[in-house]
């Protein structure tokens, strides 16, 4: 059976893999967009009166457009590859800041809640795990995510509708699952992947803005440079909302179990912890997270709203498995810790 220790060793892994396979994809499929462009770009169509139809042709001096593909991938892709690598560096350093002011976390201190930061140091100090910064999200759903580079450097960030509506030890259950993925160094997994997807989803909306813009002209030049965005928009689109989640595939569902049985360990308790998978099942949706929507496998729950575009591609992509199967698994845990 494997081991935390195992478990931890996993997850460092798959954050390497991770690292090298959003550049490594984006260049793959970068290369395919440029070779395409360069089709496009050097065709030249004339007119077959009696077949009444188009064909391309090309002149003779037009160099090849796989040498004017590689060409151009020397030129632009790595300027690309350094900012995605800067982009990268960043967010390992202050994404989990920008996370958790994205959601307007509102940091708590022992005096302002005793009861909620007891219950954090207690089970921390049980783990043997310096205490994570507190927040509390002012939504009146039921959800909570844990974020951070590693264990000294986490924050766990709780709704306000998770605080008032759970019993104490339902509570203690959900409080044990975040600190149990700091443990096991899942949100340095998550904040490298919430990184990468986020990345690309930018790009895509940056490219959009600017073709936008430059559409407005009717230059020639300028349109030509609208199309061209726009294509690259589509391209970043098609990467941060398709490829990204395919790599997320390497966030193994099986850590959420992971987290639910060591929160079971924890506190003794997995009845608790399924209860509140129960009522959290009922009003996870947090709504700041629709603008944020690649942060939703960091949460104990999905929490966006249902019948969304993003929604229906990341269930095909689902990092987290059923409620209900979680919650069957924590109940036959009970009786047997």
């Amino acid at each position: 059976m494997a081991t935390i220790y195992d478990h931890i060793a996993q997850n460092k892994r798959r954050t390497w893999l991770l690292v090298l396979l959003f550049p490594l994809t984006f260049a793959a499929l970068g290369y395919v967009f440029l070779l395409g462009w360069m089709h496009f770009s050097t065709a030249h169509y004339r007119y077959d009166a009696q077949q009444d139809a188009y064909y391309q042709v090309y002149e003779a001096e037009e160099p090849n457009i796989w040498v004017k593909a590689n060409e151009r991938a020397v030129q632009v892709l790595p300027w690309l590859w350094a900012a995605a690598v800067l982009w990268i560096i960043v967010a390992y350093y202050g994404g989990s800041a920008w996370l958790i002011s994205s959601v307007h976390g509102i940091e708590i201190h022992r005096e302002d809640q005793p009861e909620i930061y007891r219950l954090v140091e207690n089970l921390c100090i049980s783990q043997g795990l310096p205490v994570p910064r507190i927040y509390i999200i002012d939504d009146d759903s039921l959800n909570a995510f844990a974020t951070g580079r590693d264990p000294e450097h986490a924050s766990i960030a709780l709704t306000k509708g998770i605080v008032l509506k759970l019993e104490r030890a339902e509570l203690e259950g959900v409080i044990a699952h975040e600190l149990s993925h700091i443990q096991n160094r899942d949100i340095r997994l998550m904040l490298i992947t919430v990184a990468g997807i986020s990345f690309f989803t930018f790009l895509s909306e940056m490219c959009f803005r600017i073709g936008l813009s430059s559409g407005n002209s009717s230059s020639k030049n300028k349109g030509a440079a609208a199309l061209f965005f726009f294509v690259l928009g589509v391209f970043f689109a098609i990467y941060g909302y398709l490829i990204a989640p395919l790599i997320r595939l390497a966030v193994s569902r099986v850590r959420e179990y992971q987290a639910d049985a060591s929160a079971a360990l924890m506190t003794r308790h997995p009845a608790a912890l399924a209860s509140a998978l129960q009522k959290i099942s009922v009003d996870p949706r947090v709504e700041v997270l629709d603008e944020h929507a690649s942060m939703s496998a960091m949460c104990i729950a999905n929490p966006l709203a249902k019948g969304t575009l993003f929604t229906a591609i990341s269930g095909l992509f689902a990092t987290h498995p059923p409620i209900e199967e979680r919650i069957a698994a924590l109940r036959d845990m009970d009786g047997r810790i």
